[in-house]
């Protein structure tokens, strides 16, 4: 076949067209950052993260938790799963490590900084004392659905609460890859609905709460669609305890 020079800039044009469309389809489920990771006694995640959840901080995901930095978003990113792969050649898994959002950190630009349970979990078998040993590497993340098996959507009243004079609450066990952007409790005797005030973290909180069982609604959105308000019913009883994890009975999924 013979091409002239009008076939090779016709060829050429096509190339550079083409080309970024697929490094595009390769990425779009992926973004490229670094992580690190934090020290502790048993290799857990720690109960006094700035997301507020205490012990379950530190368990859950059997501890394959993290510290992140842009990811946090004032809180609303606390209870997000992430896939997390690191990319240095001959140490890491295909399936890398999944994580629960329970802390905001930042270290050496770096967006995740990980329970020493988490990183290592994405070593490959033999690798993990290699990986700790370079500190901080180079890895790919994506949102994932979390997953509960066997739970609901829980709510925490926060060990701060006093009843009958303060509340504060920590929805645990937050199913699927929903954000919750606003929480607000029902008022019976004004039959209103009542704003909690976003405290840090995932804690929201009021003063003077609603007497008796409360009905709460919580504002979910998913991947920047329009929000929804999910409506949560009688979930805690009229004599609420501090430290108490109750069940709604639902789950966002």
């Amino acid at each position: 076949m013979v091409f002239n020079n009008s076939h090779c800039i016709i060829f050429l044009l096509v190339t550079i067209i083409i080309y970024p469309a697929i490094c595009y389809g390769q990425e779009a489920n992926s973004l490229y950052t670094r992580a690190t990771y934090y020290g502790s006694p048993d290799c857990y995640g720690t109960p006094s993260g700035a997301c507020g959840f205490g012990e379950y901080g530190r368990n859950i995901y059997d501890g394959k938790v993290s510290g992140v930095s842009r990811l946090y978003r004032n809180g609303t990113g606390c209870g997000a799963c992430y896939q997390v792969r690191c990319k240095v050649p001959g140490h890491c898994t295909d399936e890398g490590t999944k994580i629960v959002v329970t802390d905001h950190g930042e270290g050496d630009h770096t967006d995740f900084i990980l329970s020493v349970r988490a990183y290592s979990d994405m070593a490959t078998s033999g690798m993990a004392n290699h990986l700790l040993a370079y500190g901080v590497v180079d890895v790919e993340y994506r949102r994932v659905p979390c997953r509960y098996y066997g739970y609901n959507l829980m709510i925490k009243v926060h060990e701060h609460s006093r009843f009958c004079n303060y509340l504060a609450i920590v929805p645990i066990y937050q199913s699927g890859a929903f954000d919750i952007e606003a929480v607000e409790v029902w008022q019976a005797d004004c039959k209103e609905w009542r704003g909690m005030r976003k405290a840090y973290g995932a804690v929201w909180d009021m003063p003077n709460p609603p007497k008796g069982s409360l009905t709460f609604r919580v504002q979910v959105s998913l991947n920047g669609e329009a929000a929804k308000w999910v409506q949560l019913a009688d979930v805690l009883p009229d004599e609420w305890k501090a430290g108490i994890a109750y069940d709604t009975y639902l789950m966002l999924d």
